[in-house]
């Protein structure tokens, strides 16, 4: 039908939302920490060596964050488990890190304390629009090149998120019921950005958040 065709696009256009190819550990969410890349169902560590600026373009993107703002070994310390054996040679504009080519490292072992860790900037990902204030209005995600209606059936917690991420305070009101529908997004209410909360592989009534702050737009 024409309800389960849409949500296998919605399935497929936000694969890099929930990325299983490579993540970023111990850091302060998904968008910082060291990086960790699957190798024959485990993960690896990074060797600094083995990864560069270009690198840390195509990982930040592939996990929907924003660009590299800092690149440094140890900055996340040791992990606890393989280390990669390749070095990545990414052009930064590939959309995956396991798409870039590779050579063998130069060193057969990478020194301790050079388990490379980057932090990327958070994007500014989620806006409120249609409701006269930067904070009110329905709710949006930006996501694989344009923005999409965020929806759910368990309104409140979405709301939470979105306020505190947006910088506009706590929660006033949640209209459900907005005519687009979209994908859901599963929050706890703890999340400091929306892209923490789980993906929703299925379509819902769009939702309209109202927050305490109250920048106008002129």
């Amino acid at each position: 039908s024409l309800t389960v065709s849409s949500t296998k696009l919605i399935e497929c256009s936000t694969k890099s939302f929930s990325p299983e190819s490579v993540r970023l550990v111990d850091g302060a969410g998904l968008c910082s920490g060291r990086v960790e890349v699957k190798s024959d169902q485990s993960w690896a560590s990074v060797c600094e060596a083995d990864f560069d600026r270009q690198d840390a373009e195509v990982v930040c993107g592939e996990l929907g964050c924003g660009a590299p703002a800092a690149l440094q070994g140890g900055l996340y310390g040791e992990g606890e488990g393989q280390t990669w054996d390749k070095e990545f040679q990414c052009k930064g504009k590939e959309s995956l890190l396991l798409d870039c080519d590779t050579s063998d490292r130069e060193k057969n072992t990478c020194l301790p304390g050079n388990a490379v860790g980057l932090t990327c900037s958070e994007p500014d990902d989620v806006r409120l629009v249609g409701g006269g204030s930067r904070c009110a209005g329905g709710v949006e995600r930006y996501n694989q090149g344009e923005w999409r209606t965020v929806g759910d059936d368990y309104w409140g917690d979405v709301a939470v998120v979105v306020c505190r991420q947006l910088g506009c305070g706590s929660t006033v009101s949640v209209l459900p019921g907005n005519t687009n529908r979209g994908f859901g997004a599963s929050c706890s209410g703890s999340e400091p950005s929306l892209r923490e909360c789980w993906r929703r592989f299925k379509l819902f009534p769009g939702l309209t958040v109202i927050c305490s702050g109250n920048n106008k737009i002129l």
